[in-house]
């Protein structure tokens, strides 16, 4: 005999009531408003970063907590500040956001003008996003962003020295760098990266939290917060500004030297947007933009529900979902590969080689939207410098760094780029790429193959690095020719299947050949006897292969990839955006997200 007046259903365990959806902007106690209400998905925000001169601030710390106690007495909130900018202040990071118990950090300042020899001043601060590196010239300095906590946001941009300034990091996305040279040069306008979109947790527009754009920050209409500052820049050195990241992120300056001092923005207030930095003519710096906080109320009920009701909820989409527990995931993130240079140049170093599978460390996620970086391949050319480097994977707190490029086939430009491994040095001498840059652990790559000689003679460029061996050395002697094999790759079965990911590229020969083939990886091969070297493989990171004399161009960096195994239970849950990323099963079950370019992985 029915027990609940003959009505068939189940218990439910979160009432599919409208979820309110409010928003929160300067502090005290929250209260639901929803009778019923015990949890809710919070989104935190803090403020932002305030800018330095030239390097933009780095957005507050954002992140979605799926489910927080929110008791019928309320939920203390405070709302953190945005850090200070005006012109003649200390610039100062933002201040931390707090909903009860949980909170953010703070957004990373920008960096300042630095002055030779101490590159410190024009480090850009950390935080929740970290703040862009500012401007200087440091001989044989790489000054660095700021940089981000894990979930929160994304590093700021950094400059190679001399450099031109850097935007700040945004919860989406990292800070665009700064360019090189800046004076003379055609540098600048380094946007800060974009923010976190909302819309997957707590719907679209309209809502009161959507609001219209401002002047001079970046746009928050549509469901995107937290965007880092853009650049200072001055006209009159090539310098242009720096727009700021959608998502509040304040436009830097861009001003005239001496004496024509450009309109720094700050970031947009309740968006946790990193202020927009001033230019060295005297502009006011761009402030942080403050926090906020975004509440989706989740309504908690007993009770037996009629399937009458249950199937007009569900078809409504406002019947709960069950409980999305935290999930340990498995990863390759592997970086684009750099570019080969052309003309009996080095092959291109591979791209960044990170992995969990088999036996290292996972990596846990609960229920969110997650965006996934696919790092490209590096251009190639027969002039210099246009041969270009790998750009990063990303993966969480996981960051694969690109292949470095390969050197030119002149003395003086033969040495190339350090990455996630190092390009090989062209014809003619020079040092390898140094791997592993910035150093992991594990490691994340090798250096390419350097040459100990110098001269007019025949000589062969060497091998880029691969993910498993160094790059190799081209022979040495007047009537040696040959280019030298890439580093290996690695091999990895995560998809159930085993591939080599990583290999380096090999060298250009001058009149033979020896580096085709199987001996170069998934790294492209060096120039054969009628051409240009073979680009690296597509979506393995391997490096592009350099170009024999005639000249003929080397080849590209193959594009990077982002693969994500998971259990089998939780294939349901588990949604990969754009199409062209797929999910799949091994062999044994388990589901696997391959990302070939950059997209979202949606989990819950």
């Amino acid at each position: 005999m029915a027990t609940n007046g003959g009505i068939i259903g189940k218990l439910n365990q979160a009432s599919f009531g409208k979820c309110a959806v409010s928003s929160k902007t300067s502090s005290g106690t929250f209260t639901a408003t929803n009778p019923g209400t015990r949890a809710g998905q919070v989104l935190i925000v803090s403020g932002g970063g305030g800018s330095g001169s030239f390097g933009g601030g780095g957005a507050g710390g954002a992140k979605v907590f799926p489910s927080l106690p929110i008791p019928s007495s309320g939920v203390a909130v405070t709302i953190g500040g945005g850090g200070a900018g005006p012109c003649g202040s200390p610039n100062a990071n933002g201040i931390s956001t707090s909903f009860g118990s949980s909170s953010t950090t703070g957004g990373g300042k920008g960096g300042l003008e630095g002055s030779a020899p101490n590159p410190a001043p024009a480090t850009g601060g950390p935080g929740g996003s970290g703040g862009g590196a500012g401007i200087g010239d440091f001989p044989t300095s790489t000054v660095s962003g700021g940089t981000a906590v894990c979930g929160e946001g994304n590093p700021g941009g950094g400059f190679t020295s001399p450099g031109g300034a850097a935007g700040g990091g945004g919860a989406g996305a990292v800070g665009q760098n700064g360019q090189s040279p800046f004076n003379p040069g055609s540098c600048g306008e380094a946007d800060g990266g974009a923010g976190l979109d909302i819309t997957p947790f707590f719907g679209a527009a309209p809502q009161p939290i959507y609001l219209s754009n401002g002047t001079g920050v970046g746009a928050t209409a549509t469901g995107i917060i937290a965007g880092g500052g853009g650049s200072g820049g001055l006209q009159n050195w090539s310098l242009q500004a720096g727009e700021g990241g959608t998502g509040g992120g304040g436009n830097g300056a861009a001003g005239t030297f001496p004496g024509g001092a450009g309109t720094a923005y700050s970031g947009r207030a309740n968006s946790g947007g990193g202020g927009g930095a001033g230019d060295a003519a005297g502009s006011p710096k761009g402030a942080g933009g403050s926090g906020v906080v975004i509440v989706k109320e989740l309504n908690k009920a007993s009770g037996v529900w009629s399937m009458q009701s249950q199937f007009s909820a569900k078809s409504q989409g406002t019947w709960p979902k069950a409980g999305f527990g935290p999930v340990s995931f498995d990863y390759l993130v592997v970086a684009g590969g750099g570019g080969g240079f052309g003309d009996v140049g080095g092959g291109g170093g591979a791209g960044g080689y990170r992995t969990s599978f088999p036996g290292g460390t996972k990596t846990t996620l609960g229920c969110g939207a997650y965006t996934i970086t696919v790092g490209a391949g590096g251009a190639t050319s027969t002039s210099y410098p246009g041969v270009g480097a790998g750009t990063p994977s990303i993966f969480q707190c996981i960051t694969s760094a690109g292949g470095g490029k390969g050197g030119n086939n002149s003395v003086a430009n033969a040495t190339n780029s350090a990455g996630g491994s190092g390009g090989g040095t062209g014809h003619q001498g020079g040092t390898g790429g140094t791997g592993n840059t910035p150093p992991t652990s594990p490691a994340q790559g090798t250096s390419g193959g350097g040459y100990p000689g110098t001269g007019t003679g025949n000589y062969g460029g060497s091998g880029g690095g691969g993910a498993s061996e160094a790059g190799q050395v081209a022979p040495t002697g007047e009537a040696s020719s040959s280019g030298a094999r890439g580093g290996a790759g690695s091999p990895n079965s995560i998809t159930g299947s085993s591939l080599s990911y990583a290999g380096g590229g090999g060298g250009g020969r001058y009149v033979a050949c020896t580096g085709a083939g199987s001996p170069c990886g998934t790294g492209g091969a060096g120039g054969n006897a009628s051409g240009a070297g073979t680009a690296g493989t597509t979506n393995r990171g391997g490096g592009g292969g350099g170009g024999d004399s005639g000249p003929n161009g080397g080849g590209q960096g193959g594009p990077g990839v982002v693969i994500i195994q998971f259990p089998a239970a939780k294939i349901p849950a588990v949604s990969v955006a754009p199409g062209s990323n797929t999910i799949s099963t091994t062999p044994g079950g388990a589901g696997v997200a391959t990302f070939t370019v950059t997209g979202t992985l949606t989990v819950g």
